[in-house]
Parts: structure tokens; C-alpha cells; sequence
């Protein structure tokens, strides 16, 4: 069976990390760079590229590993998943892309004009 990365897009409140942790594979996010020892989120915007470095890193790792990866962010414009992509080359796995585009609350209390935003600026 191939090595899989397997990229989930779409709006905070997509399905992303629901549609993610029904997959068999280690399941990574930037947002997890924000969870404490506890389990509490804690964001801070500016922090959020270290959040992608590690991100990347762990993903990885992980490819590294021989694991099957899903990364569930954003996504909002095309050149954000340049690295995964890259990745996915050097360690031959198989890329997968999927969109989530389902209306939930999201679980990070993103305002609706940051999401409004995210809308206005998604490349396809």
C-alpha cells in the first residue's frame, strides 16, 4: 500500500478535523501547536508560522516514519500547500486534496469576519 499525505481544506467550521479523524493516519493540524499539556487551546496570531513550521515538521516526521499523514488547515490560497506538496515528492507518497465545505461552529470562536475574509481570498 502507497505512502499517503493527504491535504483537508475548507473554512474553519468546514468538517476539516471531523472529516480528518476518520481517516487511517496520523492526523496533524497547526492549530495543535496551540494545545497545551492540558488539552487547552491557547492562540496566539503571532505565533501562527511557527504553528505551520511545526506543522510541516511534524508531517514530516511522521512521511519519514513510513506513516500515512492527513493535515487538516485552512488552506485559503494554493501556495499554502507548496510545502506539503514537496514533501509528498521527496518521500513518494501519494497526494490526496480534499475540500470541506460544511457550515458548522467552529470549535476555535474564529469571528465571521475573519471567516468572511478567508472567503473572499480562497483560491480554488
Amino acid at each position: 500500500m502507497p505512502l499517503t499525505l493527504t491535504l483537508i481544506r475548507g473554512l474553519p467550521g468546514s468538517g476539516k478535523s471531523t472529516l480528518a479523524a476518520t481517516l487511517d493516519a496520523v492526523h496533524l493540524e497547526a492549530d495543535m501547536y496551540f494545545v497545551d499539556k492540558q488539552g487547552s487551546y491557547h492562540y496566539r496570531a503571532e505565533d501562527i508560522g511557527l504553528a505551520h513550521q511545526w506543522c510541516q515538521q511534524q508531517t514530516e516526521q511522521q512521511l519519514a516514519l513510513g506513516n500515512n499523514v492527513v493535515v487538516a488547515n485552512t488552506f485559503v490560497k494554493q501556495w499554502e500547500m507548496q510545502a506539503y506538496r514537496d514533501l509528498a515528492l521527496k518521500y513518494k507518497a501519494v497526494l490526496e486534496v480534499k475540500c470541506c465545505n460544511g457550515r458548522f461552529p467552529n470549535i476555535h470562536d474564529v469571528s465571521d469576519s475573519v471567516i468572511k475574509k478567508m472567503r473572499d481570498n480562497w483560491e480554488d
